[in-house]
């Protein structure tokens, strides 16, 4: 019988059922937060930033920066027309209204040009998303911030392991949002977290993570305003610390199977995650891009997937075609992007011989163009 290949799991090792097991028998009472307040360290020392608070996802974390930043009903958000419902869904639950902009040919990321012309008396946020770990161009997105006084805050949440000219994703925004969930390269199961350089950023968000309780209030269940609940577990947080000291050996194991399939599908017809001058990809999700006017089935290859037990991912959808976003106007290069495009599967311990089942069937259903 066939083996499945899964598009991603995570890899966990003794370490991560140790420290799990500890928290489980050990963290509770005044150890309760014993993992979380190691585990924002070791983020902290990874990214170079001075603050960090865990949370129950990526989205949570992005909830609580935005309303920190003020963002509100009559409010906009600028992001890509090429996401994930998570990075738009806090503006919304906001009260506030995303903005969706065409993104970049080769990086798949926010275009700048884009950007700065839909910015309006109401824009509050310009959110950069990272996405499948391919690095929004930060030097443009920061001067148009600068510019016009809007904070641009990072949905690294696919990021991790990338960088920027030096700068760690995440670590260069008003602040920036990272996710643990179990497809990423580094996971607590569920989870994200929240991580900034302005302490004043930092204490207002504290407050909202901690329904509204300010750090230091002298009484005891007081809020100061109606904050949230979207804290990470101390259980969660052990399988961080474990996975946040095997970091570097994760990320290497996402990019050699990127690599992998850079190398073994050259001669193809396509474009993959692109990894420019002066910027690292952590390749969260290898993708192919299929390039305009080859006859291409996306539907066909991730059936042919199927047939061979293989997991294939479609790249996201254009939000701007999605129901919540009836109405957006259409972004030409993310409709363009979207049906020529799907994930490889990309877990960190997938062996060569797996990774050339899927090679062949893409292989079969791409076919190189003639000499």
């Amino acid at each position: 019988m066939t083996s499945r290949i899964h598009y991603t799991k995570p890899s966990i090792t003794e370490l991560e059922v140790r420290y799990a097991t500890d928290a489980a028998a050990n963290g509770w009472g005044e150890k309760c937060y014993d993992y979380i307040h190691r585990f924002e360290q070791a983020f902290r020392e990874h990214l170079g930033v001075e603050h960090a608070i865990a949370t129950s996802s990526a989205t949570g974390a992005l909830h609580l920066g935005l309303a920190a930043l003020g963002v509100g009903p009559g409010a906009e958000v600028i992001l890509a027309d090429i996401n994930w419902i998570a990075s738009a869904a806090p503006i919304t639950h906001l009260g506030a209204q995303p903005v969706l902009v065409d993104v970049l040919a080769d990086t798949w990321c926010l275009d700048p040009a884009r950007v700065e012309r839909a910015i309006t008396p109401r824009t509050k946020a310009i959110l950069a998303v990272h996405l499948y770990g391919n690095m929004c161009d930060m030097d443009a997105l920061l001067a148009i911030g600068q510019r016009h006084g809007i904070p641009v805050v990072e949905d690294a949440a696919e990021a991790i392991g990338s960088a920027w000219h030096g700068k760690r994703a995440g670590a260069m925004g008003a602040f920036g949002a990272f996710s643990f969930h179990g497809t990423k390269t580094v996971t607590t199961g569920e989870g994200g977290i929240f991580v900034t350089r302005d302490a004043a950023l930092y204490e207002k968000t504290l407050t909202l993570s901690n329904h509204g309780r300010a750090r230091g209030q002298p009484r005891q269940f007081w809020p100061d305003v109606v904050g949230f609940k979207y804290k990470m577990s101390n259980i969660q947080a052990a399988l961080g610390c474990a996975q946040m000291e095997r970091i570097a050996e994760l990320v290497a194991a996402k990019r050699r199977v990127f690599l992998y399939y850079q190398q073994q599908l050259r001669g193809l017809p396509l474009k993959m995650n692109p990894e420019p001058a002066g910027t690292a990809n952590g390749y969260w999700m290898p993708t192919i891009v299929v390039d305009e006017g080859v006859p291409f089935d996306r539907a066909a290859l991730l059936a042919g997937f199927k047939e061979d037990a293989i997991d294939g991912r479609v790249f996201f959808w254009p939000l701007s075609e999605t129901p919540p976003f009836a109405g957006a106007p259409r972004q030409p290069v993310a409709a363009s992007l979207s049906p020529r495009a799907l994930n490889l599967p990309s877990y960190h311990d997938l062996t060569e011989a797996e990774m050339d089942r899927v090679v062949a069937r893409v292989r079969r259903h791409v076919r190189a163009r003639p000499e």
